[in-house]
């Protein structure tokens, strides 16, 4: 009979580090935090690029939940895809008309409304200097607007900057 508290113990204590909970304490690191921010812009996006011209971009929870996708109608139908490597670490990778693949690494502020990719490496870059997507910055103004500021690294000392202004399709209708 006094075996049944320490069956019990351990029972729950086998539970909680299955969870998680135990060993993380419920607490999320900032990649987390950062990711979930990143999945409240599931939906559809409509706005202006830096000439005016009219933008549509489209976030897709896709994997489970695991990634994120975005899809930029008219700027050439880029992908980028985004997703946790580990609890610590956000990554992005973009799908370039240029024909290349950078992943880009973020950091995130205190408060996780502002989400920065920048350049960790790349797929079919022949070098180094050769034109590709160097960082992206997310920045989340409230549920229905943000913007996002893309740098283009198109060549050594040369960089090409397009932000977008975007608010809900739903909302923008209205």
């Amino acid at each position: 009979m006094k075996t049944k508290p320490f069956h019990l113990a351990v029972a729950v204590l086998s539970l909680l580090a299955c969870s998680g909970a135990f060993a993380q304490n419920g607490a999320q690191t900032a990649a987390q935090k950062s990711f979930d921010q990143m999945k409240s812009l599931a939906g559809a996006w409509q706005g202006k690029d830096s000439e005016g011209q009219n933008l549509k971009v489209t976030f897709r929870s896709t994997a489970g939940g695991s990634a994120l996708m975005s899809e930029i109608e008219g700027h050439e139908d880029m992908i980028s895809m985004v997703h946790l490597d580990g609890p610590d670490r956000l990554m992005l990778t973009h799908y370039c008309s240029m024909g290349n693949q950078p992943r880009m690494l973020a950091t995130a502020s205190s408060d996780a409304k502002v989400v920065d990719f920048s350049f960790l490496d790349a797929t079919n870059l022949a070098t180094p200097s050769g034109g590709h997507m160097q960082s992206v910055v997310f920045t989340v103004l409230d549920a229905n607007h943000h913007t996002e500021l893309w740098t283009f690294n198109a060549g050594p000392g040369k960089q090409m900057k397009e932000f977008f202004d975007l608010h809900r399709a739903e909302v923008a209708q209205k």
